[in-house]
């Protein structure tokens, strides 16, 4: 893995966090144990760009129900296909050049499967991220792409975030239960007061 964020390409002039973000991220290829991605990152991140109004993983039909429950927790929709995971994610990927509420179309993959589904985007006025790991980092589809992210060290997984969010979770439930025996231990001191 990288010690940095290689390359984030921000073209002079362009206006910054103001478009409507595809998000496809190519499951197979990219949630995989060696990158140990924290989609919350890769949120962040396209956030610079602007906002994402469509999350979506695709993954295969040997995904486990925990990948699949993990995902849909991070606010991203689950595409499981049956067929190749390429094909559907460069069919919805294409469909999303007509949308009219979609700016920009972000790919997360390594590979140039989708370069003509990109090109097609390119033509119609849409502009395309790719964010991708080495090894395997196609160059085409880098080089199409208006914006380029590297995923490295400051994307992966991070067990102490995870920990930390549980935590505050846990404290929060508290917090709340906590609340709520107040209110009903008050309600209880009402009622006596009434007898």
């Amino acid at each position: 893995m990288w010690g940095k964020l290689k390359r984030i390409c921000i073209k002079k002039g362009e206006e910054e966090g103001r478009d409507r973000i595809a998000l496809l991220i190519d499951g197979p290829n990219m949630l995989r144990k060696e990158f140990n991605i924290d989609l919350d990152k890769i949120r962040e991140v396209l956030s610079k760009f602007g906002k994402i109004v469509i999350g979506r993983v695709y993954l295969n039909q040997y995904a486990s129900d925990k990948l699949i429950e993990a995902i849909t927790n991070q606010g991203f929709e689950p595409r499981v296909t049956a067929g190749d995971v390429d094909v559907e994610m460069a069919v919805e990927g294409t469909e999303l050049i007509f949308n009219k509420n979609i700016d920009t179309i972000a790919y997360m993959t390594r590979d140039a499967d989708f370069l003509p589904a990109m090109r097609k985007a390119k033509e119609h006025g849409k502009k395309i991220i790719v964010i991708g790991a080495e090894p395997g980092f196609s160059l085409a589809i880098q080089n199409i792409a208006d914006h380029v992210i590297k995923i490295e060290d400051d994307f992966t997984f991070d067990k102490e975030k995870l920990a930390k969010k549980k935590e505050r979770k846990v404290d929060e439930n508290e917090e709340e239960g906590s609340r709520e025996e107040g209110e009903e231990s008050f309600i209880n001191k009402i009622n006596w007061l009434k007898h």
